[in-house]
């Protein structure tokens, strides 16, 4: 009954509203494995990183602005 519940959540496992932050999550867990790999080789990686990097900090400054 829950799992059901679960499934048919507006926000479960049929929506993007789950998948997104799951794949998020993914994300950052691959830069946390990065971390001990400082000759990176793969550069699409390198690139998403520094793009996940330069969005978060715009929207940090945009936060801090706000407040």
């Amino acid at each position: 009954n829950k799992l059901l519940a679960f499934w048919n959540h507006p926000a479960g496992p049929k929506t993007i509203l789950f998948w997104a932050p799951t794949v998020k999550w993914g994300i950052s867990i691959a830069n946390i494995a990065d971390f001990s790999n400082y000759n990176m080789k793969n550069w699409n990686l390198l690139s998403v990183n520094f793009e996940m990097a330069r969005t978060g900090l715009y929207q940090l400054s945009h936060k801090i602005k706000q407040n």
